[in-house]
């Protein structure tokens, strides 16, 4: 609302546009004949002829002939001219402009509601071409770490602050030390102290130990949180890591979708979350910052989606249950298998779900629908083994198959 120009220039357009409709509606249209037109070129023709005969280029048979097929013609026309003319009444007349009014102030409602005033032509061309440059030319993560400053660190009690003080020395003493170097980036990065934890995976990273997807994952988390929650080139880089390594790193997912998001890509950012979240359990860390923005990233991208409900009990649901009575426990769970069973049937999912359904049916104890959802399973699947070895150690489990 705050471009004036804007709205005085759509104002002025609709205004006059309204003004051309009433000036059309209250005109007499009564008064000229509908073929009159035709009939003056007729009249024109036939005065051709006279003249043509006059200077001798008509003879006397011909000019006939003309001069009747051309008053035939005004006849016609004058014919097909008469009682076309319409007269509103007083009354349509208050109706139409009424339905003009309504016309052009929905037009209004809708732009504020639905458009973006006071914004210039956004042609996807040119949106495409500006998040390309965003994402060349973006701020490297030292001008990131720069312009966030120093992170917050937090200080521990007495007590931890000497088992910091006591992993910190233990470290520095056996440098090669996967499990010690684990811990001390787990708790550096818990208490603030992000450097510290970055230099201690770098470490970890030398040794090349057993897990580095999960390792390069982390190290863009780290980055990203030096940044301010800023994805740079070089965070970027340990997320392609990280995904190279293992595809579905959940960790390296989220963060690549909100770089896709921080560079104006919300159609990808989109696409990234959704499949992510569809297939994460509720307390899987990313799935909170997910739902808190993944409806404004499908607005953005034009796409209609709603969420799925989450799948699996929360923790704070597994430890209710440990209070629950037997059979209280049981129905808890019939609940959340009945559940998990009617949104696989309606709108599928990942074989994850698969499995952890036909895993719960044997706890319950009913192997026949357990056999049925495994032999549902297998069709579904066909050719994709990694997912059928899923459900057959998931079918051994529940006592459905050998």
């Amino acid at each position: 609302m705050a471009d004036w120009g804007f709205w005085i220039a759509a104002g002025g357009m609709t205004l006059a546009v309204a003004a051309s409709l009433i000036v059309v509606l209250f005109q007499r249209r009564d008064t000229v004949p509908a073929g009159s037109f035709d009939v003056q070129l007729y009249r024109a023709q036939l005065a051709e002829v006279d003249r043509d005969v006059a200077s001798g280029l008509l003879a006397g048979a011909e000019a006939e002939r003309l001069r009747a097929e051309i008053s035939r013609r005004i006849l016609e026309a004058d014919r097909l001219g008469r009682g076309v003319a319409v007269a509103v009444s007083p009354r349509g007349r208050v109706l139409v402009g009424l339905v003009i009014a309504a016309v052009l102030a929905g037009a209004v409602w809708g732009y504020v509601r639905l458009g973006a005033p006071g914004y210039a032509d956004l042609p996807l061309a040119g949106r495409l071409a500006a998040a390309a440059n965003f994402s060349a030319t973006r701020p490297s993560q030292l001008a990131a770490e720069a312009a966030a400053g120093t992170p917050e660190v937090l200080q521990p009690d007495a007590a931890l602050a000497d088992l910091m003080t006591k992993l910190r020395r233990a470290v520095a003493d056996r440098p090669s030390d996967v499990a010690g170097l684990k811990l001390l980036i787990t708790n550096e990065a818990a208490l603030g102290n992000l450097s510290a934890a970055r230099d201690a995976l770098v470490q970890l990273m030398v040794l090349k130990s057993s897990d580095p997807g999960r390792e390069h994952a982390q190290m863009a988390e780290l980055l990203i949180r030096l940044a301010g929650g800023y994805v740079s080139p070089e965070a970027e880089a340990e997320l392609i890591a990280a995904l190279k390594l293992e595809p579905a790193n959940g960790t390296a997912l989220y963060y690549s979708g909100l770089m896709f998001a921080q560079g104006d890509r919300a159609d990808r950012a989109f696409w990234v979350w959704q499949a992510l979240l569809e297939k994460s359990r509720p307390d899987d860390p990313w799935v909170a910052p997910i739902r808190a923005q993944i409806a404004d990233m499908a607005a953005r991208a034009g796409v209609k989606y709603e969420a799925p409900d989450p799948v699996g009990p929360t923790a704070d649901q597994v430890g209710a249950a440990a209070d629950m009575t037997p059979e209280d426990r049981l129905a808890m769970i019939q609940s959340m298998v009945d559940g998990l069973s009617q949104r696989l049937e309606t709108k599928g999912g990942p074989v994850e779900d698969w499995a952890r359904l036909i895993t719960s049916l044997g706890v319950l104890g009913d192997q026949d629908q357990a056999r049925e959802i495994y032999t549902e399973g297998l069709t579904t699947f066909t050719g994709r083994t990694a997912e059928l070895a899923t459900l057959r150690a998931a079918a051994v489990a529940a006592g459905v198959a050998e």
